[in-house]
């Protein structure tokens, strides 16, 4: 797929089958649990208007802000959507409420906001409690209390509970049997829906599954795991961000690459550029050695990461030609890889695709299209 419109620039594709895959294998690993999709930051940097369409199957929506959401509702989408951080205004709080939105409540300045308001419409407020993550929510001395003044709130139809997992990500990690086992004793007895799982909760905590589960990162493709990739918790690549080469010379042994020369040439070597960089969103502090995909084939990235172009070796390679199609991360190169090389996380690559990058939709108009 050389260029499409685009030239020699890059541009990224967005497969929303993968998508509607991605979604299936959460409903296999909870097939007893309702489903919120995680579409905040743009829906990870891919589309969240274009991804809600896609997952209408799920039974609602995540998002962080009272504007994410009001987007949502701007654009047709009739599912539930659940406001991760909650309002902070009684102006926000109306308009949520006017959007049939279901809120977070995790601090004390909200609760107070709820008990002075006039609800436009009954909202559903799910109580946030804090196992463990010490970011967000109320803690074991204020549960009860908080709990007990929310349900004498008039405009309050229904509460669910919830926590958010902080090490899930690393399944040897006791923390999370201990967070989990703190939810569990603090809602024993009750009736309420509770909701626990992230996407690693999901795939490596089945304890946590509960009655509404919160899948992210595996919606598009990527591993919730610090030692694994998508592809081996079977899950397929969303995003592929692709450009192609626009240089190929031969250097001598001992010619110095790129800005600071930090990689010389060890022999005599064709070397190729690709037309992309940090100002495309590829990660400024990627290694020497970082995978590139050329043709099918594996070669490393030397020196440094400019703003608008990287430099690759291409020994194995020597038949490359300009505009020759590059994958950067994707179809057939894992996204973790590029992230371990450049010391970063999945979510931040997805998040950081820049505007100039030149977006396709692929399988749009599907079942849910």
């Amino acid at each position: 797929m050389q260029g499409l419109d685009s030239g020699l620039t890059p541009w990224v594709t967005i497969d929303h089958a993968a998508l509607r895959f991605n979604l299936d294998r959460v409903r296999r690993a909870t097939p007893d649990s309702a489903i919120w999709a995680v579409i905040k930051a743009d829906a990870y940097g891919h589309g969240m208007v274009s991804v809600a369409a896609t997952l209408c199957d799920a039974d609602g929506f995540a998002v962080a802000r009272l504007d994410e959401a009001l987007r949502l509702r701007g654009d047709g989408i009739t599912k539930p959507i659940l406001l991760l951080e909650g309002v902070y205004s009684t102006d926000e709080l109306r308009l949520a409420s006017r959007a049939r939105l279901e809120i977070v409540l995790h601090h004390s300045s909200q609760l107070a906001i709820l008990s002075e308001a006039d609800f436009v419409a009954p909202l559903t407020v799910w109580l946030k409690l804090d196992t463990g993550m010490h970011r967000l929510g109320f803690d074991a001395d204020e549960f009860a209390a908080v709990l007990q003044q929310l349900q004498q709130i008039n405009g309050v139809d229904q509460i669910g509970l919830m926590t958010h997992l902080a090490n899930a990500d690393d399944r040897k990690d006791p923390a999370t049997q201990q967070q989990l086992s703190q939810f569990d004793q603090w809602v024993a007895g009750g009736e309420w829906p509770l909701s626990c799982a992230n996407s690693a909760g999901i795939l490596g905590f089945p304890a946590s599954h509960h009655d509404w589960v919160r899948p992210g990162i595996m919606l598009y493709g990527a591993s919730p795991f610090t030692d694994s990739t998508g592809l081996q918790q079977g899950l397929k690549p969303v995003m592929t961000l692709r450009s192609s080469l626009i240089s190929t010379k031969q250097l001598q042994k001992g010619d110095r690459i790129g800005y600071g020369g930090t990689y010389a040439c060890p022999e005599a070597m064709p070397i190729g550029v690709v037309g992309i960089g940090y100002g495309d969103g590829y990660p400024r502090h990627a290694k020497t050695g970082t995978p590139v995909l050329i043709n099918g084939q594996l070669m490393p990235l030397i020196g440094r990461v400019s703003m608008d172009m990287i430099t690759v070796d291409l020994r194995q390679l020597p038949n490359a030609k300009v505009g020759d199609d590059v994958i950067l991360w994707g179809e057939g190169l894992p996204v973790e890889l590029i992230a371990e090389s450049a010391d970063t996380i999945p979510y931040e690559l997805f998040c950081g695709v820049t505007q100039r990058v030149k977006r396709v939709d692929l399988s749009l108009n599907g079942e849910c299209g």
